[in-house]
Formats: C-alpha cells, sequence, structure tokens
C-alpha cells in the first residue's frame, strides 16, 4: 500500500495586519512631520513646566483631586448603606440624593455653590440655649477652592454610591446568612465578610473615577482656582505662548494620570485572589496553612 505523503502547512497570510500596521505607520509619520513644522517653540515647552504658578496648579490639583475623591467614597458609603437599609425614608433619601447631585452638571454645581451668598448672606449653627456655633459670612468659608471642592465630592459621591452598592449587591446572600449564623454582629459582617469581597467589584471603576476627577480638577478655573489649566493661563497671559503652557500642563496630566493608573492596577492586584496566589510567598502561606488539614485526614 502506498504511502500517503502528509499534507503540507500553509501558513495564513493576514494581509489585513499587515495593511492596518503600514496605514497606522503612515498616519503617525505624517502626525510627526506636522508637529514638527507646527509653529510651537518646542524647546519653551519643558522650560514652564517647572514655573512656580505652574507647580502650585499641580499641587491644587493633586490636592483637589485626592480630597475630593477621598470625600466622596466616604459619603457614597453612607449613601449605598442608606439605600439598601430596610428603613424607607433613609431609602427615598437615598435614592434623592443619587437623583439630584447625579442628574446635575459638575460645572453647575460648582457655579452653585460658589454663588451661594446670593442666597444665604450668613451660614450659621445656632445653640440650643443660645449663641451660635458659627456664624460667618458664606464669601468667607465658602471659598473658590471650597467651592470647586463641593462641587465635585458631592457630584462624584452619588456615582460612588452606586458602585458600592453594585459591590455590595455582586457578594452572595448566603455570605452574610452565615456571618449572622455565628453571631457576628452586622457591622462586623460588613467589614469581615462583604466588603473583603466587594473590593474587587468596587476597586475599578472607583480607580477610573479618579482618574476622571483628576481631569475634571480642570472645571475648577472657570471660578478662579489656580489648578494645571488656570496656571496655563497665567503664563500664557504675559507671553501669548498658549500652544506651549498648555502642552506643559497636558505633561502634568499625563504624569499624574500615569502615577494614579499604577496605583489602580497594584491596588486590583492586592484584592484580587487569582493574582495573589500566583505569588510564591503567598503560595507557600497558603500551603502551611492547609497541611494540618491534610495530615489530620491522613492520621
Amino acid at each position: 500500500m502506498a504511502e500517503v505523503e502528509p499534507l503540507p502547512i500553509v501558513r495564513l497570510k493576514h494581509w489585513g495586519r499587515w495593511v492596518s500596521g503600514v496605514v497606522i505607520l503612515v498616519l503617525l509619520a505624517l502626525l510627526g512631520i506636522a508637529l514638527g513644522n507646527a509653529q510651537i517653540q518646542w524647546d519653551s515647552v519643558p522650560e514652564f513646566l517647572w514655573y512656580r504658578v505652574m507647580a502650585v496648579g499641580l499641587l491644587n490639583t493633586v490636592l483637589l483631586a485626592v480630597i475630593a475623591q477621598g470625600s466622596a467614597i466616604v459619603i457614597g458609603i453612607v449613601i449605598a448603606l442608606m439605600r439598601r437599609s430596610a428603613n424607607p425614608v433613609a431609602r427615598w433619601f437615598a435614592a434623592g440624593y443619587i437623583w439630584l447631585f447625579r442628574g446635575l452638571p459638575v460645572l453647575l454645581q460648582i457655579l452653585i455653590w460658589y454663588n451661594l451668598a446670593l442666597v444665604f448672606e450668613f451660614i450659621s449653627i445656632p445653640l440650643p440655649f443660645g449663641g451660635h456655633l458659627l456664624h460667618e459670612q458664606t464669601n468667607v468659608l465658602i471659598t473658590a477652592f471650597t467651592a470647586a471642592l463641593l462641587g465635585l465630592a458631592l457630584n462624584e459621591s452619588a456615582y460612588m454610591a452606586e458602585i458600592v452598592r453594585a459591590g455590595l449587591n455582586s457578594v452572595d446572600s448566603g455570605q452574610t446568612e452565615a456571618a449572622k449564623s455565628i453571631g457576628m454582629s452586622p457591622g462586623a459582617t460588613l467589614r469581615r465578610v462583604v466588603l473583603p469581597q466587594a473590593m474587587r467589584v468596587i476597586i475599578p471603576p472607583t480607580g477610573n473615577d479618579f482618574i476622571n476627577m483628576l481631569k475634571g480638577t480642570s472645571m475648577a478655573s472657570v471660578i478662579g482656582v489656580t489648578e494645571l489649566i488656570h496656571a496655563a493661563n497665567n503664563i500664557s497671559s504675559n507671553n501669548l505662548l498658549v500652544m506651549e503652557t498648555l502642552l506643559a500642563a497636558a505633561v502634568w496630566y499625563m504624569v499624574v494620570v500615569t502615577v494614579a493608573g499604577v496605583g489602580q492596577h497594584y491596588l486590583e492586584r492586592a484584592f484580587d485572589s487569582e493574582d495573589r496566589s500566583r505569588s510564591p510567598f503567598s503560595r507557600a502561606a497558603k500551603a502551611l496553612r492547609t497541611a494540618p488539614l491534610v495530615r489530620s485526614e491522613r492520621g
């Protein structure tokens, strides 16, 4: 019987990949040529990075984003717990809070807080037996930075409430019932059972929202907060190099966003059981924990 020759192996030719790759490279080359011929003083951009007003803008951008996001997380957790509460008043209040602060544009909220003195001349906290715990002019208390912080934090807290609620709902109800069956209090159940599992769902969108918060602080420039955009405008108003100062601000935005992205990546890995199991130290710890059980079963 004659031997059957094996069929030759013919590799597929992916012409689409080559064509798309060439098109992308050509477009990048054209973009590089266009930027090289643009009327931009590229050598001035690194100089503007280290201007004092740019450093102040960078500091205010980071501070505003961190404080606003931190406040939003705390408020969002409270609103999410109220949204899941058995108390109908708390549920309706949480739903109304989310509806209001998520529905209004951030810039509008910032402007409302900044102009609050038009409605309330003074902010007062009266004491039960006379006098005031706080009685101050609204313009003194609600500065431009405070107005931007309130607008950003309250808007973000509505989104955080939904993110936290989705994370808590992702944990199987059997986990909570098992914790209750062994006598754990609701607070301890939330802290030790529900939140550690919900964090894997909560962290990715929270990290994305923080990156958006870093960029969203640019809206504070409308009311005169010296963040990166306002700092760039201050510099360009003196030397008329608008594109160069904006590119310097863009460089700092990319730096802080990259740092936040790296932090988000490692934070996600810390709460991801699959990634942690790949570490040799975690595998060794898991082996030590399960070793007595294996020995006892064999015994």
